[in-house]
């Protein structure tokens, strides 16, 4: 049986698909943007593999089914053997690379260095990955030659072949679609949801009146979920603030309104407003929007920053659309959100235009990646001319941020497209690990926009048009934060930057997708319009690094 076996996957077997496979491997071991642990590479590498010996695989079939000529016997023979031998002196030697390549990023951003069994492990996991997908395909090809068969009983053979392949296909594709990525989000919302529900010790119900969910509030302490718990009771308070000050400060105020505190997103919408009007927000000097992530987290260095900066006088709102991871969103439902954000906007914004302009609070926008997409949605600029906001401060915008992206592509020439400058500077301005806000002879205007973005940002700058073109971020000048060994190709680099988007936050602070305090305080400095010395500012970063 092993011998029957055998004898008919070497009949089956392609060296062209190896061959391809072999490059896609190869290719696969190269550095991208984020750190991958032996178990990633391995799956991204058995995937590259399969990739690549798929492409073969169609490319043999066409060659027969356009009946052009074929090597047979020991020709063949003799190119499958000499395949195979390409496939394992490329692979052990790019395995060995492998280690060295995930080092240049590695120590980019400080982290260990991979150990020396990382290769061997690398190998091992991406040949079983490679040997699952010829599986399926041996099982889909079963599949199809039966139907096949059977419906050529009673029709010609072109018709029988289309339809067995048609029918093969939706029965995989129902499979796939039907039972595992709905059984998978399944999962995944009952997680999510479940995590959403705790009740963290360290969140204990306020017992200050003006602070939300507490007895005197209109919303409810169990009903804003998790992350809106964390957001309200974990901040800093004045007398934290002050100590550090070394003088006077106020209490900030949060207001967070969950899933479960109204039902639709303009009910929460408007009950945020009547919360942040119960305790005072509109007589602040800073009031931030905020839109949160897919999990309705909020970024805690963004807001204690730009409250540490003010002495506790800002007021910032928030409302939750969902409790699924961001990346996940933003694959699966990139909408997702938008309605909930403008819902906010349009109270919050409409109630701050109908105060005397001398004594209500600047106004703010703030959002980090799915909340930063969601965030730029909420306003269309053209509508608050007539009576602007003060500016926004967007973190991690995800790729598919249109006024981002139309941003990147009118940039000033020779400024890279993971650093952009735009225009004048007047209104919209890019910073990353290093300010690069204090463009000289550049003067800002009446609005501020900040986008705070590193280059090593996956949720940012990856592309689905990688799969076929080299994405602008990656010619000329890199990124600080991205290794010089990263090299685009085909199709490769497209499965490289999708896994990259899903681990962009397992890199260490101030890389990837989790962004560090100290270029919070950078970004807010200057979208606030802050006037702290040099050595103040210092001073700041160094407690929050601490």
């Amino acid at each position: 049986m092993v011998r029957y076996w055998t004898v008919r996957f070497g009949k089956s077997f392609s060296a062209l698909g190896l061959l391809l496979g072999t490059l896609f491997f190869a290719a696969s071991l190269t550095p991208s943007l984020i750190p991958r642990s032996f178990l990633l590479q391995g799956v991204l590498s058995g995937c590259s593999l399969a990739a690549g010996y798929g492409i073969g695989v169609f490319v043999r079939w066409l060659w027969s089914w356009l009946e052009l000529p074929k090597p047979g016997g020991r020709v063949d023979l003799a190119l499958k053997v000499g395949a195979a031998i390409v496939f394992a002196v490329v692979a052990a030697r790019f395995l060995w690379k492998a280690a060295e390549w995930q080092n240049s990023i590695r120590s980019l951003m400080g982290m260990e260095p991979v150990d020396t069994a990382h290769p061997f492990e690398v190998g091992l996991i991406a040949l079983l990955v490679f040997f699952v997908f010829i599986g399926i395909a041996r099982l889909f090809n079963l599949l199809f030659n039966l139907l096949s068969r059977r419906i050529g009983g009673f029709a010609s053979r072109p018709v029988a072949n289309i339809v067995g392949a048609v029918i093969a296909v939706t029965l995989f594709w129902s499979v796939i679609d039907g039972v595992l990525l709905r059984a998978g989000l399944r999962v995944a919302d009952s997680s999510f949801r479940t995590i959403d529900e705790l009740v963290e010790d360290a969140s204990a119900r306020p017992t200050d009146p003006n602070k939300t969910g507490s007895e005197a509030s209109l919303i409810g302490w169990e009903g804003i979920g998790r992350a809106g718990r964390e957001f309200v009771a974990q901040g800093p308070n004045k007398d934290a603030i002050q100590a550090f000050l070394g003088r006077d400060a106020v209490e900030p105020i949060r207001v967070y309104a969950g899933l479960n505190s109204a039902d639709s997103p303009e009910e929460r919408a408007k009950l945020a407003l009547e919360e942040l009007k119960r305790v005072g927000g509109f007589d602040r000097s800073i009031l931030i929007i905020i839109t949160p992530t897919g999990t309705g987290w909020v970024d805690p260095p963004a807001m204690n920053t730009v409250e540490y900066l003010h002495g506790g006088d800002v007021a910032s709102v928030a409302i939750q659309y969902s409790y699924l991871a961001s990346w996940l969103s933003l694959l699966v439902e990139p909408d997702y959100g938008n309605e909930a954000a403008r819902a906010l906007f349009t109270e919050v914004y409409g109630y701050w235009t109908t105060l005397p302009k001398d004594k209500r609070p600047r106004l703010y926008l703030f959002g980090l990646s799915l909340g930063a997409l969601n965030s730029q949605r909420s306003a269309d600029l053209f509508d608050v001319l007539g009576d602007p906001l003060q500016g926004a401060l967007w973190s991690g915008p995800p790729f598919p941020s249109s006024m981002w992206n139309s941003v990147t592509r009118r940039r000033e020439p020779g400024s890279p497209a993971w650093l952009p400058r735009f225009g004048n500077g007047s209104v919209i301005r890019f910073t990353a690990q290093k300010d690069a806000l204090d463009i000289p002879g550049a003067e800002w205007g009446p609005m501020r926009i900040v986008y705070l973005q590193y280059a090593s940002d996956a949720i940012t700058f990856f592309e689905p048009a990688s799969a076929y073109r080299e994405p602008a971020w990656m010619v000329g000048q890199r990124g600080p934060d991205v290794s010089p060994e990263l090299r685009w190709y085909p199709l490769v680099t497209f499965f490289q930057l999708l896994l990259d988007v899903m681990t962009a936050t397992t890199t260490p602070m101030g890389y990837g997708h989790v962004y560090a305090p100290q270029h919070y305080i950078d970004a807010w400095v200057e979208v606030t319009g802050v006037r702290w010395t040099p050595e103040e500012i210092g001073r700041l970063k160094r407690h929050f690094e601490q």
